[in-house]
Parts: C-alpha cells; structure tokens; sequence
C-alpha cells in the first residue's frame, strides 16, 4: 500500500471504521462543534440570544463521545 494511502487509513482503521465511516462520525461532531461556535460569538455580541446553545451542544458531544468511548471499551 502506497504511504499517501496509508496516511488516510492507518487512523480510522485503529478506531475499527473505515475511512468513509471515521469521516461521517468526524463530521457528526464538527458540524455541531460550528453550530457551537457560531452561537457563541453571536452570543458574545448580544448576550440576551443563544444563553445555553454552545454549551448545550458540546454537554451533547461530550456525553456522546464518552458514551461511545465506554460501549467500545467494554468489547
């Protein structure tokens, strides 16, 4: 296997996904992680608006990662 291609699945193969699974559970978290930030710099402008959307979201992923952490664990 060529090193360009190596360099795309040695991670995602050590967390037992392929590329196109470790990319789809990647983006699960990134999407939410703009939502996040975009709440809090409107946030930081109008404190009146989006009070516990960032913090929300990543209590959210927190609890989802660590709760995919222990089920994958316990294999």
């Amino acid at each position: 296997m060529s090193k360009l291609l190596q360099l795309f699945k040695t991670h995602p193969e050590s967390v037992g996904e392929t590329y196109f699974q470790h990319m789809a559970a990647s983006f699960s978290f990134g999407v939410p992680l703009f939502a996040a930030a975009f709440a809090a710099f409107i946030h930081g402008v109008f404190p009146f608006l989006f009070v516990r959307t960032g913090s929300g979201i990543i209590t959210r992923l927190y609890d989802r990662m660590v709760a995919n952490r222990s089920r994958s664990t316990s294999r």
